[in-house]
């Protein structure tokens, strides 16, 4: 059955690459649309043995302990079962772990980002354009890239409007209609990747928003 399948998918894939303990992490949550390729409104937990004795987050309103530890496939959810997600999680699942693999998605991931990274500092060359917000690459995600830009508020409508590109909000930013954020993770590749930033570069230039050129083709170069 797919739910069982993508239930037993999930339990798995969080054991290899994060360390809970060792990092002293008692509760995480991701969701369905963080790399999985579908749509919001999946929720997963991970939460330690202090929070499963009680002393930790979980609560009488939700409760995660009757869910992991359910003997009915049902119990595993709050109510009906989101079918279409979990079909959804199941294929995703499938296309990560049986048809590319979950090591070589993490390398597609990483070599997206660094091509991100390529066009950023091609633009940003000068110190006028877009930058990265965190400074150390060894310290930025791999999944998006959040960015400063004077004017990234007029660059998002136009890349919409013009291009039906929609780039990210900058959540949490101290100027948030001078930031922006650059998916890079899920089902995403090379050509749709080159055209985003490609279009990124075409709407800084349209608006006359202060960068270098050559953004578009260091990523290229980065790609090769």
């Amino acid at each position: 059955h797919p739910a069982a399948l993508a239930v037993d998918a999930i339990a798995s894939l969080g054991c290899e690459p994060m360390h809970m303990d060792d990092w002293g992490v008692d509760v995480l949550v991701s969701a369905s649309q963080k790399g999985l390729m579908v749509p919001p409104g999946l929720g997963f937990v991970w939460y330690s043995e202090k929070v499963a004795a009680g002393r930790g987050a979980a609560t009488p309103y939700w409760d995660w302990r009757p869910r992991s530890g359910a003997q009915e496939l049902w119990r595993h959810w709050g109510g009906t079962p989101p079918v279409q997600h979990i079909y959804g999680v199941a294929e995703a699942l499938a296309m990560l772990l049986d048809e590319e693999g979950l090591e070589a998605a993490w390398a597609r991931h990483e070599g997206l980002a660094a091509a991100t990274w390529a066009a950023l500092d091609a633009w940003g060359e000068g110190g006028q354009g877009p930058r990265p917000l965190v400074a150390d690459p060894a310290a930025r995600a791999r999944s998006v890239t959040a960015v400063h830009l004077p004017g990234a508020g007029r660059l998002r409508a136009w890349t919409e409007e013009t291009a039906g590109l929609t780039l990210g909000i900058g959540l949490g930013a101290p100027e948030p209609s001078d930031a922006l954020r650059i998916a890079h993770m899920g089902h995403v590749g090379a050509p749709m990747h080159l055209g985003t930033l490609s279009t990124i570069e075409a709407g800084m230039a349209a608006l006359g928003l202060p960068h270098a050129p050559g953004g578009a083709a260091a990523a290229a170069a980065e790609i090769a």
